[in-house]
Protein backbone atom coordinates (compact mmCIF):
# COMPACT_ATOMS: atom_id res chain seq x y z
CA UNK A 1 0.00 0.00 0.00
CA UNK A 2 0.97 3.69 -0.64
CA UNK A 3 0.81 4.78 2.90
CA UNK A 4 2.26 8.80 1.42
CA UNK A 5 -1.02 10.99 1.12
CA UNK A 6 0.50 14.46 1.48
CA UNK A 7 1.06 15.35 -2.70
CA UNK A 8 -0.38 18.10 -2.03
CA UNK A 9 2.60 19.63 -0.47
CA UNK A 10 5.24 17.36 -2.12
CA UNK A 11 4.40 14.41 -4.83
CA UNK A 12 6.31 11.08 -3.47
CA UNK A 13 7.39 8.68 -4.82
CA UNK A 14 8.80 9.73 -7.85
CA UNK A 15 9.35 8.10 -11.14
CA UNK A 16 11.95 5.80 -11.66
CA UNK A 17 13.30 7.50 -14.60
CA UNK A 18 13.63 10.74 -12.24
CA UNK A 19 16.37 8.95 -9.61
CA UNK A 20 17.90 7.36 -12.40
CA UNK A 21 18.05 10.88 -14.39
CA UNK A 22 19.45 12.58 -11.56
CA UNK A 23 22.46 10.45 -11.04
CA UNK A 24 23.34 10.02 -14.50
CA UNK A 25 23.29 13.94 -14.80
CA UNK A 26 26.24 13.57 -11.38
CA UNK A 27 27.64 11.10 -12.51
CA UNK A 28 28.77 11.89 -16.22
CA UNK A 29 27.80 15.54 -16.73
CA UNK A 30 28.12 17.72 -13.59
CA UNK A 31 28.81 20.68 -15.83
CA UNK A 32 27.05 24.03 -15.40
CA UNK A 33 25.36 25.41 -18.77
CA UNK A 34 26.21 28.82 -20.49
CA UNK A 35 29.92 28.79 -18.45
CA UNK A 36 32.03 26.91 -20.83
CA UNK A 37 32.36 25.51 -24.60
CA UNK A 38 33.60 22.04 -23.68
CA UNK A 39 31.32 19.01 -24.46
CA UNK A 40 30.23 18.51 -20.65
CA UNK A 41 29.07 22.40 -20.52
CA UNK A 42 27.04 22.17 -23.81
CA UNK A 43 25.64 18.87 -22.69
CA UNK A 44 24.24 20.62 -19.30
CA UNK A 45 22.90 23.54 -21.76
CA UNK A 46 21.06 21.12 -23.83
CA UNK A 47 19.47 19.72 -21.36
CA UNK A 48 18.09 23.31 -20.03
CA UNK A 49 16.44 23.81 -23.30
CA UNK A 50 15.29 20.44 -23.20
CA UNK A 51 13.25 21.35 -19.93
CA UNK A 52 12.41 24.36 -21.34
CA UNK A 53 10.73 22.66 -24.40
CA UNK A 54 8.88 20.02 -22.66
CA UNK A 55 7.78 22.04 -19.65
CA UNK A 56 6.04 24.45 -22.24
CA UNK A 57 4.22 22.13 -24.64
CA UNK A 58 2.77 20.58 -21.42
CA UNK A 59 1.17 23.87 -21.42
CA UNK A 60 0.99 24.82 -24.74
CA UNK A 61 3.58 28.13 -24.28
CA UNK A 62 4.46 29.33 -27.74
CA UNK A 63 8.50 30.52 -26.73
CA UNK A 64 10.91 28.09 -24.74
CA UNK A 65 12.74 31.58 -24.07
CA UNK A 66 10.13 32.80 -21.79
CA UNK A 67 10.31 29.74 -19.98
CA UNK A 68 12.16 31.33 -16.56
CA UNK A 69 13.89 29.03 -13.84
CA UNK A 70 13.60 29.55 -10.16
CA UNK A 71 13.50 27.97 -6.96
CA UNK A 72 10.48 27.02 -7.00
CA UNK A 73 6.62 28.11 -7.08
CA UNK A 74 6.89 30.72 -4.19
CA UNK A 75 10.17 32.09 -5.50
CA UNK A 76 8.31 32.33 -9.09
CA UNK A 77 5.36 34.06 -7.81
CA UNK A 78 7.97 36.94 -6.12
CA UNK A 79 9.50 37.39 -8.74
CA UNK A 80 6.77 37.84 -10.78
CA UNK A 81 4.50 39.93 -8.61
CA UNK A 82 7.81 42.39 -7.21
CA UNK A 83 8.41 42.68 -10.53
CA UNK A 84 5.10 43.78 -12.01
CA UNK A 85 4.58 46.36 -8.76
CA UNK A 86 8.76 47.53 -8.91
CA UNK A 87 7.91 48.34 -12.79
CA UNK A 88 4.98 50.58 -11.84
CA UNK A 89 6.50 52.09 -8.34
CA UNK A 90 9.62 53.27 -10.36
CA UNK A 91 7.98 55.38 -12.86
CA UNK A 92 5.54 56.72 -9.33
CA UNK A 93 2.50 54.75 -10.77
CA UNK A 94 -0.23 53.50 -7.99
CA UNK A 95 -0.33 49.90 -7.71
CA UNK A 96 -3.83 47.77 -7.05
CA UNK A 97 -3.17 44.16 -7.19
CA UNK A 98 -6.58 41.38 -6.93
CA UNK A 99 -6.46 38.28 -5.36
CA UNK A 100 -8.67 36.05 -4.19
CA UNK A 101 -9.26 34.26 -0.67
CA UNK A 102 -8.23 30.93 -1.86
CA UNK A 103 -4.91 32.02 -2.38
CA UNK A 104 -1.55 30.53 -0.48
CA UNK A 105 0.49 33.23 1.64
CA UNK A 106 3.15 32.63 -1.69
CA UNK A 107 0.80 35.06 -3.05
CA UNK A 108 -0.76 36.82 0.49
CA UNK A 109 2.97 37.85 1.69
CA UNK A 110 4.31 39.32 -1.27
CA UNK A 111 1.36 41.50 -1.56
CA UNK A 112 1.22 42.28 2.12
CA UNK A 113 5.08 43.31 2.18
CA UNK A 114 4.22 45.24 -1.06
CA UNK A 115 1.69 47.41 1.02
CA UNK A 116 4.82 49.27 2.89
CA UNK A 117 5.08 50.98 -0.59
CA UNK A 118 1.84 52.11 -0.70
CA UNK A 119 0.59 48.69 -2.80
CA UNK A 120 -3.51 48.34 -2.36
CA UNK A 121 -4.99 45.32 -2.60
CA UNK A 122 -8.23 43.45 -3.21
CA UNK A 123 -9.14 39.61 -2.06
CA UNK A 124 -11.86 38.43 -3.63
CA UNK A 125 -14.34 36.02 -1.35
CA UNK A 126 -15.29 32.76 -2.25
CA UNK A 127 -18.04 30.34 -2.10
CA UNK A 128 -17.76 29.07 1.41
CA UNK A 129 -19.59 25.82 0.03
CA UNK A 130 -17.15 25.17 -2.99
CA UNK A 131 -14.13 27.70 -2.71
CA UNK A 132 -15.23 28.82 -5.81
CA UNK A 133 -14.72 32.51 -6.42
CA UNK A 134 -17.19 34.21 -9.02
CA UNK A 135 -15.21 35.68 -11.77
CA UNK A 136 -17.97 38.35 -11.90
CA UNK A 137 -16.25 39.25 -8.85
CA UNK A 138 -12.88 39.52 -10.04
CA UNK A 139 -14.00 41.97 -12.86
CA UNK A 140 -15.85 44.18 -9.94
CA UNK A 141 -12.57 44.25 -8.38
CA UNK A 142 -10.47 45.58 -11.14
CA UNK A 143 -10.00 49.33 -10.44
CA UNK A 144 -8.16 51.93 -12.57
CA UNK A 145 -5.09 51.66 -10.99
CA UNK A 146 -5.03 47.10 -10.70
CA UNK A 147 -1.77 46.21 -12.22
CA UNK A 148 -2.20 42.52 -11.45
CA UNK A 149 -4.67 39.70 -10.89
CA UNK A 150 -3.43 36.73 -9.15
CA UNK A 151 -5.49 33.42 -8.89
CA UNK A 152 -4.43 29.88 -7.64
CA UNK A 153 -5.80 27.87 -10.15
CA UNK A 154 -6.58 24.79 -7.84
CA UNK A 155 -6.98 24.96 -4.03
CA UNK A 156 -4.23 23.75 -1.43
CA UNK A 157 -7.16 22.94 0.48
CA UNK A 158 -9.83 22.54 -0.69
CA UNK A 159 -8.75 21.14 -4.19
CA UNK A 160 -11.39 23.71 -6.08
CA UNK A 161 -10.44 24.50 -9.70
CA UNK A 162 -10.83 28.29 -11.30
CA UNK A 163 -12.59 28.80 -14.23
CA UNK A 164 -9.29 30.17 -15.24
CA UNK A 165 -10.08 31.16 -18.66
CA UNK A 166 -12.87 32.96 -18.06
CA UNK A 167 -10.81 34.84 -15.18
CA UNK A 168 -8.29 35.24 -17.80
CA UNK A 169 -10.53 37.12 -20.55
CA UNK A 170 -11.96 39.44 -17.77
CA UNK A 171 -8.65 40.85 -17.27
CA UNK A 172 -7.91 42.23 -20.47
CA UNK A 173 -4.43 44.40 -20.18
CA UNK A 174 -4.22 43.81 -17.06
CA UNK A 175 -1.21 40.88 -16.54
CA UNK A 176 -3.14 38.02 -15.41
CA UNK A 177 -0.48 35.52 -12.83
CA UNK A 178 -2.09 32.08 -12.16
CA UNK A 179 -0.40 30.07 -9.63
CA UNK A 180 -0.30 26.37 -10.95
CA UNK A 181 1.02 24.69 -7.81
CA UNK A 182 -1.61 22.01 -7.58
CA UNK A 183 -2.65 21.59 -11.12
CA UNK A 184 0.64 21.61 -13.38
CA UNK A 185 1.66 18.25 -14.63
CA UNK A 186 -1.82 16.53 -13.97
CA UNK A 187 -4.42 19.13 -15.08
CA UNK A 188 -4.80 20.56 -18.34
CA UNK A 189 -3.56 23.90 -18.73
CA UNK A 190 -3.56 26.01 -22.20
CA UNK A 191 -1.70 29.22 -21.77
CA UNK A 192 -2.64 30.99 -24.75
CA UNK A 193 -6.25 29.59 -24.91
CA UNK A 194 -6.61 30.27 -21.04
CA UNK A 195 -5.40 34.28 -21.56
CA UNK A 196 -2.55 33.53 -19.02
CA UNK A 197 -0.01 36.18 -19.16
CA UNK A 198 2.35 34.28 -16.34
CA UNK A 199 2.21 31.31 -14.81
CA UNK A 200 4.18 30.00 -12.00
CA UNK A 201 4.57 26.69 -11.31
CA UNK A 202 7.15 23.80 -8.56
CA UNK A 203 8.91 21.26 -10.19
CA UNK A 204 8.53 19.08 -7.30
CA UNK A 205 4.43 18.76 -7.22
CA UNK A 206 2.76 17.69 -10.04
CA UNK A 207 5.50 17.49 -12.84
CA UNK A 208 7.14 14.92 -10.22
CA UNK A 209 10.70 16.41 -10.02
CA UNK A 210 12.86 17.09 -7.10
CA UNK A 211 12.70 19.68 -4.85
CA UNK A 212 14.32 23.13 -5.17
CA UNK A 213 13.59 23.95 -8.59
CA UNK A 214 10.14 26.09 -10.26
CA UNK A 215 9.43 28.22 -12.91
CA UNK A 216 7.48 31.37 -14.28
CA UNK A 217 6.62 31.01 -18.04
CA UNK A 218 5.68 34.36 -19.50
CA UNK A 219 3.62 35.61 -22.30
CA UNK A 220 5.68 37.27 -24.95
CA UNK A 221 6.08 40.96 -24.26
CA UNK A 222 5.22 40.54 -20.46
CA UNK A 223 8.69 40.75 -19.83
CA UNK A 224 8.53 44.48 -21.33
CA UNK A 225 6.84 45.50 -18.09
CA UNK A 226 8.18 43.09 -15.24
CA UNK A 227 11.22 44.34 -13.84
CA UNK A 228 13.89 41.87 -12.87
CA UNK A 229 13.94 41.79 -9.32
CA UNK A 230 17.45 40.60 -8.57
CA UNK A 231 20.85 40.82 -11.08
CA UNK A 232 23.90 38.61 -11.07
CA UNK A 233 26.13 36.12 -13.55
CA UNK A 234 24.65 35.11 -16.31
CA UNK A 235 26.89 33.42 -18.54
CA UNK A 236 25.84 36.39 -21.40
CA UNK A 237 26.91 39.48 -21.90
CA UNK A 238 29.64 39.02 -19.51
CA UNK A 239 31.23 42.44 -21.09
CA UNK A 240 28.74 44.59 -19.64
CA UNK A 241 28.14 44.93 -16.05
CA UNK A 242 24.09 45.18 -16.19
CA UNK A 243 21.88 42.77 -16.14
CA UNK A 244 20.91 41.54 -19.83
CA UNK A 245 17.74 42.68 -21.28
CA UNK A 246 17.45 39.43 -23.51
CA UNK A 247 15.77 36.24 -22.40
CA UNK A 248 15.87 34.12 -20.24
CA UNK A 249 18.59 35.91 -18.67
CA UNK A 250 17.05 39.23 -17.79
CA UNK A 251 15.68 37.14 -14.72
CA UNK A 252 18.13 34.30 -14.58
CA UNK A 253 21.21 34.81 -12.34
CA UNK A 254 23.51 32.51 -10.69
CA UNK A 255 24.14 28.85 -12.05
CA UNK A 256 21.12 26.65 -12.75
CA UNK A 257 19.98 23.89 -10.28
CA UNK A 258 21.06 21.23 -12.91
CA UNK A 259 20.28 18.27 -10.99
CA UNK A 260 17.06 19.69 -10.54
CA UNK A 261 16.82 20.24 -14.41
CA UNK A 262 18.11 16.60 -15.15
CA UNK A 263 14.98 15.67 -12.70
CA UNK A 264 12.36 17.68 -14.44
CA UNK A 265 13.12 16.33 -17.94
CA UNK A 266 12.67 13.02 -16.75
CA UNK A 267 9.44 13.71 -15.22
CA UNK A 268 8.12 15.96 -17.65
CA UNK A 269 8.82 13.25 -20.57
CA UNK A 270 7.32 11.00 -18.18
CA UNK A 271 4.53 13.00 -17.84
CA UNK A 272 4.03 13.71 -21.76
CA UNK A 273 4.43 9.81 -22.45
CA UNK A 274 1.66 8.90 -20.29
CA UNK A 275 -0.34 11.95 -21.61
CA UNK A 276 -2.08 14.53 -19.15
CA UNK A 277 -5.46 13.61 -19.91
CA UNK A 278 -5.10 9.68 -19.01
CA UNK A 279 -3.60 10.94 -15.59
CA UNK A 280 -6.45 13.32 -15.04
CA UNK A 281 -8.95 10.35 -15.82
CA UNK A 282 -7.23 7.81 -13.16
CA UNK A 283 -7.21 10.90 -10.31
CA UNK A 284 -10.98 11.94 -10.85
CA UNK A 285 -11.49 7.99 -10.77
CA UNK A 286 -9.91 7.90 -7.61
CA UNK A 287 -11.18 11.09 -6.44
CA UNK A 288 -15.00 9.67 -6.64
CA UNK A 289 -14.30 6.90 -5.03
CA UNK A 290 -12.84 8.96 -2.40
CA UNK A 291 -15.74 11.19 -1.85
CA UNK A 292 -18.48 8.30 -2.17
CA UNK A 293 -16.79 6.68 0.37
CA UNK A 294 -16.53 9.49 2.89
CA UNK A 295 -20.25 10.22 2.53
CA UNK A 296 -21.05 6.62 3.92
CA UNK A 297 -18.31 7.84 7.13
CA UNK A 298 -20.16 9.37 9.85
CA UNK A 299 -17.74 11.77 12.10
CA UNK A 300 -16.29 13.33 8.88
CA UNK A 301 -16.63 15.37 6.15
CA UNK A 302 -14.88 16.49 3.05
CA UNK A 303 -15.05 20.59 2.84
CA UNK A 304 -15.05 22.02 -0.79
CA UNK A 305 -16.27 20.93 -4.26
CA UNK A 306 -18.28 17.31 -3.31
CA UNK A 307 -18.24 16.01 -6.88
CA UNK A 308 -14.98 15.82 -9.39
CA UNK A 309 -16.44 18.67 -10.96
CA UNK A 310 -14.59 21.93 -10.31
CA UNK A 311 -11.56 20.49 -8.31
CA UNK A 312 -8.19 18.00 -8.27
CA UNK A 313 -7.60 15.32 -5.72
CA UNK A 314 -6.49 17.05 -2.69
CA UNK A 315 -8.75 17.08 0.19
CA UNK A 316 -9.70 18.95 3.81
CA UNK A 317 -11.49 16.46 5.56
CA UNK A 318 -13.08 18.37 8.19
CA UNK A 319 -13.48 15.97 11.64
CA UNK A 320 -15.18 16.73 15.03
CA UNK A 321 -12.10 16.54 16.91
CA UNK A 322 -8.81 17.66 16.22
CA UNK A 323 -7.31 17.63 12.96
CA UNK A 324 -3.97 17.13 14.58
CA UNK A 325 -4.95 14.32 16.50
CA UNK A 326 -6.40 12.37 13.74
CA UNK A 327 -3.64 13.37 12.00
CA UNK A 328 -1.33 11.59 14.35
CA UNK A 329 -2.97 8.54 14.87
CA UNK A 330 -3.38 7.73 11.31
CA UNK A 331 0.36 7.64 11.15
CA UNK A 332 0.49 6.05 14.47
CA UNK A 333 -1.68 3.62 14.06
CA UNK A 334 -1.46 3.02 9.82
CA UNK A 335 1.53 4.64 8.57
CA UNK A 336 -0.06 7.26 7.04
CA UNK A 337 1.08 10.47 5.79
CA UNK A 338 -1.11 13.63 5.66
CA UNK A 339 -0.92 16.87 6.63
CA UNK A 340 -3.22 19.24 9.31
CA UNK A 341 -3.47 22.86 10.08
CA UNK A 342 -3.80 25.70 7.49
CA UNK A 343 -1.97 24.64 5.22
CA UNK A 344 -0.16 28.04 4.94
CA UNK A 345 -3.61 29.78 3.21
CA UNK A 346 -5.74 31.37 6.29
CA UNK A 347 -8.00 33.21 4.46
CA UNK A 348 -9.06 29.97 2.50
CA UNK A 349 -9.74 28.16 5.86
CA UNK A 350 -11.45 31.25 6.84
CA UNK A 351 -13.71 30.67 3.90
CA UNK A 352 -14.73 27.33 4.88
CA UNK A 353 -15.07 27.81 8.58
CA UNK A 354 -12.16 25.50 9.68
CA UNK A 355 -9.75 28.45 10.79
CA UNK A 356 -10.70 28.23 14.65
CA UNK A 357 -10.61 24.65 14.97
CA UNK A 358 -6.76 24.87 13.76
CA UNK A 359 -7.94 23.81 10.13
CA UNK A 360 -8.52 20.54 8.43
CA UNK A 361 -6.67 17.33 7.69
CA UNK A 362 -5.49 16.99 4.14
CA UNK A 363 -4.84 14.04 1.97
CA UNK A 364 -3.57 13.83 -1.71
CA UNK A 365 -3.47 11.56 -4.18
CA UNK A 366 -0.51 11.46 -6.89
CA UNK A 367 -0.48 9.03 -10.01
CA UNK A 368 1.09 6.41 -8.35
CA UNK A 369 -1.94 5.73 -5.98
CA UNK A 370 -4.07 3.12 -6.49
CA UNK A 371 -8.00 2.22 -5.66
CA UNK A 372 -6.90 -0.17 -2.75
CA UNK A 373 -4.99 2.33 -1.32
CA UNK A 374 -7.71 5.01 -1.35
CA UNK A 375 -9.66 1.67 -0.08
CA UNK A 376 -7.21 1.59 2.99
CA UNK A 377 -7.20 5.24 3.57
CA UNK A 378 -10.91 5.25 4.00
CA UNK A 379 -10.86 2.41 6.07
CA UNK A 380 -8.09 3.97 8.27
CA UNK A 381 -10.42 7.25 8.34
CA UNK A 382 -13.54 5.08 9.23
CA UNK A 383 -11.30 3.78 12.27
CA UNK A 384 -10.11 6.81 13.35
CA UNK A 385 -13.55 8.59 13.87
CA UNK A 386 -15.12 5.18 14.85
CA UNK A 387 -12.91 5.85 17.95
CA UNK A 388 -13.87 9.78 18.42
CA UNK A 389 -17.60 8.77 18.69
CA UNK A 390 -17.36 6.16 21.22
Amino acid sequence: MQLYFDNAATSFPKPDVVLDAIVQYQYNCGASPGRGAYSQAVEATNLLDTCRKQLCKIVNAPSTNHCIFTNNCTDALNVAINGIAQQHLSNNFPVHIVTTAMDHNSVLRPINELSKTGVTCTIVKANPETGVVDPSAIKKAISSTTRLVVVAHGSNVTGTIQDIKAIGSICGDIPFLVDAAQTMGHFPIDVQEMNIDLLAFPGHKGLLGPLGIGGLILKPGVENILSPTRTGGTGSESEHPVQPSTMPDKYEVGSHNMIGVAGLVASTNWILSKGIDCLLEKEKALTLQFINALKEIDGVRIAGPQSTENRCAVFSLVFENCPHATAKKLETDFGICSRSGLHCAPFAHQTIGTDVQGGTLRVSFGPFHTPEDVRQLCKAISYCTEQCLV
